[in-house]
């Protein structure tokens, strides 16, 4: 596995039917691929087959209507989702993706064949790292904002995946370089110990806080398969 090149990026972002990336479904779909000065974007809408709820919709402001009208075969997104992200792994390219482990997961969950074939980057991760302490909200609207990132429209996925992408080479060219010289897979230990990390000390701040967290679960990273409860 190689070391990341923030010139050679795949930005990947789903809006979804849900929260839950073991029930959701795709609705849009956004695979970004930037080679040296060449960027493709391309951004794919599902028909999810099934309702999108209202607070979804609100979210990313794709209707079931307009899913249904104008929306591709759920299947078909999902297998050319797939599809791109592999062949991305194959030419040697990093996927970018914010918080990775629910978009990953679902596309997991909906096609159990899907692995981890190459290496990922995920900034969200690589912030609640490197800068645990820092106060307020980890989205990627506010992660933009601190790192100065431009972010286009939040929630439309392509607007997302770029930002992401955007992130990915502030983080490696100017904030913390020494990323960009980690082995690939040192880098993908790195970041899956740090997810786990920094569950586990939300677990205890809310435990301080006197909140029951006896069904608190922290999943994996970069796909969650197997959710338990932290310490055990």
């Amino acid at each position: 596995m190689t070391t990341f090149d923030a010139g050679r990026m795949f930005a990947f972002d789903l809006e979804t039917t849900g929260t839950n990336p073991h029930e959701c479904r795709i609705v849009t779909s956004a695979l970004v691929r930037i080679d040296g000065g060449k960027v493709d974007a391309r951004e794919l809408l599902a028909d999810p087959g099934v309702e999108i709820p209202e607070g979804a919709a609100r979210v990313h402001g794709i209707t079931t209507e307009k899913a249904r009208a104008e929306g591709r075969p759920h299947a078909d997104v999902l297998a050319e989702t797939i599809a791109a992200i592999r062949q991305a792994w194959a030419d040697g390219l990093t996927l970018v993706a914010y918080n990775a482990a629910y978009d990953l997961t679902v596309l997991r969950t909906q096609e159990p064949s899907f692995t981890i074939d190459g290496l990922v980057f995920d900034p969200y991760v690589i912030d609640r790292d490197r800068d645990r302490w820092r106060k307020g909200k980890r989205t990627l609207e506010n992660a933009c904002a601190h790192y100065g990132v431009r972010i286009d429209n939040a929630h439309e996925a392509t607007s997302d995946a770029l930002a992401a992408a955007r992130l990915a080479w502030v983080m490696t060219k100017k904030t913390w370089p020494e990323l960009a010289d980690m082995p690939g897979d040192e880098l993908m230990e790195y970041q899956a110990l740090a997810h786990h990390e920094r569950q586990a000390d939300f677990r205890d701040y809310l435990a301080r806080k006197g909140e029951d967290v006896s069904k608190f679960v922290v999943g994996g990273w970069p796909t969650d398969e197997i959710r338990r409860p932290v310490g055990a």
